[in-house]
């Protein structure tokens, strides 16, 4: 279970720029739900994702991850039980690297490092079964550099590559929005079989949505700090993209837009 209790988060703090994102904001995250978030720029969703994994400190309050408080853990300690994937395709893989190099190098994450080969060639053959799962052909390509792959396959291999470890917690960070709309149908159909398959906990952000209907059991929608909507179970299964958009326009509408 994932906890975010009491939240604060202020940008530009003690400037004429001050913006306060968060204020007592508090979020519960129950084991194995698959939580799609949408909301319009600016509202606090890659904010959330990035407080959740570290990547920016908090101004207040706690986050708990099944029970424990990690809220002054660094990001790379947190990155043992979270695997993410970036809106960026090239932001999960490394470029210079080898297919083979890059699986090798999500392999050994978390563990301690040896004065060893990067590489565990007794691996090869997992690894190329885990890559022919993804049906894009990589399986016959180790030796290649990810540098020349598309974007699409890039992104499949981050996500192979975010959950090749134990974690408890997948972070979804608009991964499917630098793709062309065929690639990214590949990508949620993927990711829907990596959350089932490994009985993941996780929170995707999304400006699909249809996507946000879709995918998941929990639908959050985000505005200046707030959930505004907040649906699970049944009542997400009910939902619709006109219910969502109708949310937006009456936001518009309150804001002067």
């Amino acid at each position: 279970m994932l906890e975010l209790r009491h939240i604060e988060k202020y940008y530009n703090a003690g400037t004429v720029n001050e913006m306060c994102l968060f204020d007592d904001f508090n979020l519960t995250i129950q084991d194995h739900q698959f939580v799609s978030v949408v909301g319009s720029n600016g509202s606090g969703k890659t904010s959330m994702l990035n407080l959740i994994c570290g990547s920016i400190p908090l101004d207040g309050g706690r986050i708990l991850m099944n029970g424990r408080d990690i809220t002054g853990l660094p990001e790379y300690k947190r990155q043992r039980s979270i695997g993410r994937v970036y809106q960026n395709p090239a932001m999960g893989t490394c470029p210079n690297m080898t297919i083979l190099e890059n699986m090798s190098l999500a392999d050994n994450k978390g563990k301690p490092f040896h004065l060893l080969p990067g590489t565990n060639r007794q691996r090869i053959d997992s690894y190329r079964e885990s890559l022919k799962k993804l049906g894009l052909g990589l399986e016959d390509k180790l030796e290649v550099k990810a540098g020349v792959l598309s974007g699409g396959q890039r992104q499949a291999m981050a996500l192979l590559m975010a959950t090749m470890t134990p974690i408890e917690f997948l972070i979804l960070d608009e991964h499917t929005a630098a793709l062309d709309p065929k690639t990214a149908e590949t990508i949620m159909i993927l990711t829907d079989q990596v959350v089932k398959e490994k009985n993941l906990t996780t929170i995707m952000v999304t400006h699909n949505l249809r996507y946000a209907v879709e995918y998941g059991d929990r639908l959050l929608m985000m505005h200046q700090g707030h959930a505004v909507i907040d649906q699970a179970g049944q009542e997400k299964a009910s939902v619709n993209i006109d219910d969502i958009l109708k949310k937006f326009n009456e936001i518009s509408i309150e804001c002067g837009n």
